[in-house]
């Protein structure tokens, strides 16, 4: 029997060309592969033509496989740990912030006179940090004083600047004279610095280099205290006494961001308001002795013993959240002297200074100037 082959060049619907062979009982598979991975299979497409019991089975399998990899790395920029610290010091400068203004407003109190004076007023000028201004003392009774002063300063220390401040305090003394030459004495006063301009430093290091950055805000500080004491006048020309205080201090720092535009900057902060505040204890004593007829000497000093210190910041840091920096007990060394000089009767010219020893956040520092002063 004779098998009659037909070969027809047929085309489908997707364009591609397949080539159909028809015979009895007989398949065939075409598959091409190239690089392109494109499969296409006719399987199932079972042709019968009429008068010749013949199926055709047509498979054509064409592939292809096409593979692309790019690999690119950016380096990642570092740091956030860093940044998230330097809100740390920002605590410490503002604490530093507190003692200073406390221990500026401690010269309108009378920090370097003698406990029991005559009326006088004392115009003075500072250096260290500047500062002028005007105090004195005024007797209400017998036993009754009001110490009081006001003052405009500028200072800066750790990282901090306040560049305008203007600084008031006043304060009654109550003096049991008529105890005799040995006698306790009690004081209660108070300090406020009711606007200041102030600019903080922080500072933190990247992958890509050193961050330093300064920020301005306003500020406000106040503070309360109670002194209980004992005085002993030696001798006409000798005043010494010892002295317990206790303070509550309290600042108030209104909210901040890193400076905008910054050229490297990435692991920005923003400062919320907040108030910081802290408790004092401070042991001391003080010596006032004339020398000849026209030499006035003072030296004071005490250990101050800080408790229940709060930070008011809250930081909230690129990189790390929210971050809330907490500051510890600490303690240090306060100091002061004055020279005075009677360049005639009621009138004296001052030379003064008042410092800090201590470990930071308080550091060491030191605050001198003249003074004219006026007893009447």
């Amino acid at each position: 029997m004779l098998v009659a082959v037909s070969l027809f060049f047929l085309r489908d619907e997707s364009g591609i060309a397949r080539a159909a062979t028809y015979s009895c009982g007989t398949s065939t598979s075409t598959s091409t592969n190239t690089s392109t991975h494109i499969d296409t299979e006719y399987s199932g497409n079972s042709e019968s033509y009429p008068g010749t019991g013949c199926s055709t089975s047509t498979s054509t399998s064409t592939s292809s496989s096409t593979s692309t990899s790019t690999s690119s790395s950016t380096p990642t920029t570092t740091g956030a740990d860093s940044s998230g610290n330097s809100v740390n010091d920002l605590a410490k400068q503002r604490f530093n912030q507190m003692i200073t203004n406390r221990v500026l407003g401690t010269v309108l109190l009378g920090v370097n006179e003698q406990v029991n004076c005559s009326d006088c007023v004392s115009a003075f000028g500072s250096a260290g940090s500047f500062s002028a201004g005007i105090h004195g003392r005024k007797s209400l009774t017998n036993n009754l004083s009001l110490l009081a002063g006001i003052a405009y300063t500028q200072y800066s220390e750790g990282g901090y600047s306040v560049t305008s401040a203007p600084i008031g305090a006043f304060a009654l003394r109550y003096d049991f004279v008529d105890w005799g030459s040995s006698r306790p004495f009690f004081d209660i006063g108070t300090i406020l610095t009711p606007y200041e301009k102030v600019r903080y430093t922080r500072s933190y290091t990247t992958s890509l280099g050193a961050v330093s950055l300064d920020s301005q805000t306003t500020a406000s500080n106040y503070a309360v205290y109670g002194r209980a004491g004992w005085m002993s006048r030696l001798s006409p020309r000798d005043e010494v006494a010892a002295s317990v205080e206790v303070w509550q201090l309290w600042q108030r720092v209104a909210g901040y961001t890193d400076p905008a535009g910054a050229p490297l900057n990435p692991f920005d902060a923003t400062v919320a308001g907040g108030t910081d505040k802290t408790s004092l204890v401070k042991v001391g004593g003080q010596w006032t002795h004339l020398f000849g007829s026209s030499v006035e000497a003072n030296v004071n000093g005490g250990w101050v013993q800080s408790f229940g210190s709060h930070s008011g910041i809250i930081a909230t840091v690129t990189g790390n959240g929210t971050v809330v920096p907490t500051i510890g007990n600490q303690g240090w060394f306060e100091y002061g002297g004055r020279l005075g000089f009677r360049i005639t009767k009621g009138w004296v010219a001052d030379l003064f200074l008042n410092g800090t020893a201590g470990p930071q956040p308080v550091g060491n520092t030191l605050h001198g100037g003249v003074g004219l002063r006026i007893s009447y």
